[in-house]
């Protein structure tokens, strides 16, 4: 399977995940780094989830779950902004437990995707931002060969 590795496996959300994304979307020391202002009601994410079905060609976005081997759901990490003319899109990831982190998911989780979008979409460019202060993302996409392009102010 494309989107399985040795410790992570990355799938479609799922109507249970409801309570999952309400909490980790909801989480407001994640916002500076997801561009969110406001919190999302369940509603809202009901929604979301009902239209996760279609296309990343109509939707312009791809969010996955990722699980560990066994099952239990760490994260998301997605792909946005999907441009199909310049065949481009951004990264974003989160790892939600501070005990998850550090321990290799995330890196696992980003390479599953890369490869996805070169091998299966054949994307040319991808893309992500990171705050200057979020030493670990940088860390992170530099090792998936990720270059600075810029600073934002």
């Amino acid at each position: 399977m494309t989107l399985t590795g040795k410790y992570v496996f990355l799938r479609a959300i799922e109507p249970a995940d409801l309570q999952l994304l309400y909490k980790w979307e909801n989480d407001t020391s994640v916002w500076k780094v997801s561009n969110t202002i406001r919190p999302f009601s369940k509603h809202i994410l009901e929604k979301y989830i009902q239209d996760s079905h279609l296309d990343i060609y109509t939707t312009k976005q791809l969010r996955l779950i990722i699980c560990k081997t066994g099952g239990t759901p760490i994260g998301t990490i997605d792909l946005f902004d999907f441009d199909p003319y310049h065949l481009r899109a951004g990264i974003g990831i989160l790892i939600a437990d501070e005990k998850e982190k550090q321990n290799g998911f995330g890196n696992e989780a980003l390479k599953l995707l890369v490869d996805y979008c070169f091998s299966v979409l054949h994307l040319h460019q991808l893309f992500c931002n990171i705050t200057a202060d979020n030493k670990p993302s940088l860390k992170l996409f530099a090792k998936h060969k990720f270059k600075t392009s810029g600073f934002k102010k």
